[in-house]
């Protein structure tokens, strides 16, 4: 595999797991030294022992992402091992399915922290030292924040600001050394997807309409994306909105 990150550090969020533990061993195998964060010590544990194994280096740190001072810490933390920040790829993510009229404040709020908020907080974090490196961020936010799917409200509301984060911070930060980009994958076979219970009653003609004619993407596969346009392939890419979603988008 080619070595597009010597010398670079990756900081990556949701890394215990899914498409954030494809991601790190992505990076890991392409010679970047990663910084993994998540709130499952046991996953980031299994990821970190993946990447050791295979001759990388990662340091991991717990954190959730809904406190902007841990958000903060984890930032100074990662800085502190590895003495720079080259990548910050925001991928840890939550959903909820639920009837729109129905779904609790507790569960709106949590999924606009996570999703959104958490991503904010890290860029604020990294975004000096980024500007350092020349430096660029990768956010993951979805189909879903590119078109209405039932049941989703919050889920579609985060992932829209979250596409819409990246390309304000595109516009506010095109005159300087940054470039800030996301991918949005549509099913993927992580999880968070696995786990998905559906509202009562729910309709399901309307939910096959944004389940896709090619399966779910693999884990591996969104990695790969988010590899690319974290590398210096991808140089002249800033503000893109990148569809990693088998076709959905198309029509």
């Amino acid at each position: 595999m080619q070595k597009r990150f010597d010398g670079k550090v990756a900081f990556i969020t949701g890394g215990a797991s899914g498409m954030g533990r494809a991601t790190c061993i992505r990076f890991a195998a392409e010679g970047a030294r990663v910084f993994a964060i998540d709130v499952d010590g046991a996953g980031l544990e299994q990821t970190a022992l993946t990447i050791k194994e295979g001759g990388g280096t990662i340091e991991t740190h717990l954190c959730n992402v809904t406190s902007k001072e841990e958000c903060a810490q984890a930032v100074e933390r990662a800085v502190e091992a590895f003495g720079r920040l080259d990548v910050l790829a925001n991928i840890a993510g939550i959903v909820r399915f639920a009837n729109s009229t129905e779904m609790s404040a507790d569960d709106w709020n949590l999924v606009l922290a996570v999703n959104l908020s958490g991503p904010f907080y890290l860029c604020q974090a990294a975004i000096p030292h980024l500007l350092k490196t020349n430096g660029n961020i990768v956010n993951v936010a979805s189909n879903a924040g590119l078109m209405g799917q039932a049941y989703t409200a919050a889920y579609c509301a985060s992932k829209g600001g979250l596409v819409q984060l990246t390309r304000a911070l595109a516009m506010e930060f095109i005159k300087q050394p940054l470039r800030v980009n996301a991918i949005c994958p549509a099913g993927t076979d992580t999880a968070m997807n696995q786990g998905i219970q559906f509202p009562e009653g729910a309709d399901f003609k309307l939910i096959e309409r944004y389940s896709g004619s090619r399966g779910f993407a693999k884990p591996e596969d969104i990695a790969g994306g988010i590899a690319f346009l974290a590398s210096d392939e991808a140089s002249m890419v800033h503000g893109s909105i990148f569809s990693a979603d088998n076709g959905m988008m198309a029509g």
